[in-house]
């Protein structure tokens, strides 16, 4: 598959500028670059989601132009997004094979379909996914697996990932890597987006960089060194990857006491007696395997759940949360940036100013009367200090890309002026460059003395990030790290509960 001269544009926005890409049958293939570079609109073209303005594509030597997505599905290019499309009310057997599924007598045989279904589950590794099970009562990372298994149910010549495996454990990643080398194998061409610098040298075959809408060069995988690639991607130095941390022990007796002190926290029986403090200027990360009640701990804390026990103390007062409007009040006054952008912090069709503004409307408001002024104020300073990249403030958000619509779900929230910040693995599918932005912020907010719990599946982040981490397991808390003891060998040790943890 070959692309020639492809430009699209997006309002004032150029995504791509005259690009040629060519991708080969039996590779897999990366493509690198920060948020806003072009990838996912290069995606989107070459998968019948978007038309370029320019150029032409050609696919096994002719040149083809796509209606849309099923168009290009029936060419054998089928596209799995980082943005899930899969319907959470039905089942999995359902959302697997939804586009084509088996039938008997002009009705879906059901029985047929859930056979398919655990074939191609088995296939990725998934045999404990029921395929009658509803897809919203899953996790992110099974959710994710069925999106794989959806997409190998179109049986694909051309295989395009988009940060595919951001939501996935350790474990699913390395199986989706042997699926991928047995299709590579096969004769499929793979194309792959990662911000995972491991993940492309674990698998990728060739290599293309793209920074400001161009394809800045393609080579072998192997023949630059990860700092030139970085190099290539940003087209700037980067002096560090996370800032510094602060000298002073906040945790010290009597230094500074909790912002937030939470004491025998539990939520049904997935959180179990959580004990945690956050203290002002300080950023505490929460550590483990994945689904030990991290994220749940953060909802609970925003009041999203229900028959939560357990006491939430506020400056050293007691507080009741039951929902997010008790979670914003002043005197509480917690922000949680959620895990999922698309589905849990934006409104996609709304405007980019819209999703920016929606949070603290209360704050640019007079009653019923909205302050217009205010509000434009308020919303091209977030946009100056997050760097948000945008055409228009009134352009749908949908049109960003990935890293700049996650940079307005966190500006939407420090709208509100938090003293409290909860963020669940806010770097996840986010570029290098992106995420030091992020990273210098949230020591620029406990500078500012924010108090901050930081989730995330990366333990470099968290080592990186955090003046201490409080690792889980089954819904507990199992060991505190701090300073010199937050290490990934204490973090994994502690993590599997381990009780001898690296001494």
């Amino acid at each position: 598959m070959s692309l020639t001269g492809i430009t699209k544009r997006y309002g004032g926005v150029t995504a791509l500028e005259n690009v040629n890409f060519s991708c080969d049958l039996g590779s897999i293939h990366a493509v690198l670059g920060e948020n806003g570079a072009g990838k996912s609109t290069l995606i989107k073209i070459m998968s019948g989601v978007v038309t370029p303005d320019e150029g032409r594509m050609m696919l096994d030597g002719r040149e083809v132009t796509f209606s849309g997505p099923s168009a290009a599905n029936d060419a054998g290019i089928v596209c799995i997004f980082q943005e899930l499309s899969l319907m959470p009310d039905l089942s999995v057997a359902d959302n697997i094979m939804i586009a084509d599924p088996p039938r008997r007598f002009g009705l879906i045989d059901k029985r047929a379909q859930n056979r398919r279904a655990e074939e191609l589950l088995a296939r990725i590794g998934c045999e404990d996914v029921n395929p009658l099970n509803r897809v919203r009562d899953l996790p992110l990372s099974r959710r994710q697996m069925v999106e794989i298994a959806k997409a190998l149910a179109k049986d694909p010549t051309v295989l395009i990932l988009d940060e595919a495996t951001s939501a996935l454990t350790a474990s699913d990643v390395e199986r989706v890597f042997e699926i991928l080398r047995r299709l590579r194998d096969d004769g499929i061409s793979i194309l792959s987006i990662s911000h995972r610098m491991h993940e492309i040298e674990a698998v990728a075959d060739m290599c293309s960089v793209f920074r400001n809408g161009q394809n800045v060069e393609t080579f072998r995988q192997g023949t630059r060194s990860a700092e030139e690639i970085v190099q290539m991607m940003i087209g700037r130095e980067i002096s560090a990857h996370f800032p510094p941390k602060p000298d002073k022990d906040l945790t010290a007796q009597g230094a500074v006491p909790p912002v937030l002190q939470v004491r025998d926290f539990a939520w049904e029986n997935v959180l179990q007696g959580i004990d945690l403090s956050v203290r002002k200027g300080e950023i505490v990360g929460l550590g483990g395997l994945d689904g030990q009640g991290q994220k749940e701990l953060l909802l609970g804390l925003f009041g999203v759940l229900k028959s939560t026990s357990g006491t939430i103390e506020i400056n050293g007062k007691p507080v009741s949360i039951r929902s997010p409007i008790d979670a914003k009040r002043a005197g509480v006054d917690i922000a949680l940036v959620p895990e999922d952008r698309k589905t849990e912090g934006l409104m996609l069709p709304m405007s980019i100013s819209d999703n920016l503004a929606i949070a603290s409307l209360s704050r640019v408001s007079n009653g019923v009367m909205l302050d217009q002024n205010a509000l434009d104020r308020s919303v091209a300073e977030a946009v100056r200090r997050m760097q948000i990249k945008i055409g228009d403030k009134s352009d749908a958000v949908s049109t960003l890309s990935g890293g700049n619509q996650q940079k307005v779900v966190i500006a939407k929230w420090l709208m509100t002026d938090p003293k409290i910040i909860l963020l669940n693995d806010p770097t996840r599918g986010i570029d290098v460059g992106t995420k030091q932005e992020i990273y210098l912020l949230l020591r620029e907010l406990a500078r500012e003395g924010a108090a901050i719990v930081l989730y995330s599946t990366d333990y470099e982040e968290l080592i990186g990030c955090c003046d201490r981490v409080a690792v889980m397991y089954d819904g507990q808390i199992v060991r505190e790290l701090a300073g010199p003891e937050i290490t990934e060998r204490n973090i994994i040790s502690s993590a599997l509960n381990i009780e001898e943890a690296a001494q």
